[in-house]
């Protein structure tokens, strides 16, 4: 049996994509979408309470194309607390008008293949902050969730635990050279979802999502033990401008 990696857990993870009900939102008076989205940015602001005592994050993003039409991503320190918003938010009557589309429940992921050091994740910020970020308020962002492969010769839980570590390195060192130009939060989620990961991709020039992307698929890692899902890219939703996204 190969050796399992070990993996250090952060703040839990939500991606909520939703479709707009513009028939049924049309169809109520203005006062009626005025007080619903009024209910909606009383939520925005509490979540920013929360983001500036540093207790979770969250990002707000207007997805591009058929798959949805916007992307709440939420990060929490427990899987109740995500429960609990989520159940809130489907409660308001602004939610009525929203139509599920896609979901996505995770955890904030490190793996051992690569340590940087014999820090105590505990107590080393720099590993805190990985585990706990806050998400950049960037202009794009990207998400989708992948596998590993485990098909014949090309399984990757069959490798010995040093030629995954290589593998990884490698891999690694292309995400490392989009170093301010893309942020990249992993999150897992073996046994939560139906995919082992999801990525989450932050940008302020879209186009670097397609040039990461494509590099990578040159790689070893994903050229032969990559399986991807569906990819949603959308633009920064703020909250200043939610009030215009859902004008009628």
């Amino acid at each position: 049996m190969s050796e399992a990696a070990q993996t250090l857990e952060g703040w839990y993870c939500l991606h909520d994509f939703r479709k707009m009900d513009w028939v049924s939102w049309k169809a109520i008076s203005s006062d009626e979408r005025e007080a619903a989205i009024k209910e909606f940015m009383t939520f925005l602001e509490k979540w920013e309470g929360v983001e500036a005592r540093r207790e979770g994050s969250h990002a707000l993003y207007s997805i591009v194309g058929q798959k949805a039409d916007f992307m709440l991503m939420l990060l929490r320190p427990t899987m109740e607390d995500l429960n609990e918003i989520e159940n809130a938010f489907n409660k308001t009557t602004f939610a009525q008008y929203t139509i599920p589309a896609y979901s996505y429940v995770s955890v904030v992921e490190l793996s051992n293949y690569n340590p940087s050091n014999d820090a105590d994740p505990e107590t080393d910020p720099r590993i805190q902050g990985r585990l706990k970020p806050e998400l950049p308020k960037w202009k794009y962002v990207c998400f989708y969730p992948m596998d590993k492969r485990r098909e014949g010769n090309d399984n990757w839980y069959m490798l010995p635990m040093e030629e995954r570590k290589k593998l990884m390195y490698s891999h690694g060192m292309i995400g490392r050279s989009y170093a301010g130009k893309v942020k990249q939060i992993i999150t897992g989620s073996v046994g939560f979802d139906d995919w082992e990961w999801g990525v989450t991709l932050f940008a302020n020039d879209v186009l670097q999502f397609k040039k990461l992307v494509y590099e990578m698929r040159f790689d070893e890692v994903s050229a032969r033990y990559g399986e991807f899902g569906s990819f949603y890219v959308g633009n920064q939703l703020t909250k200043e401008a939610v009030p215009g996204y859902l004008h009628v």
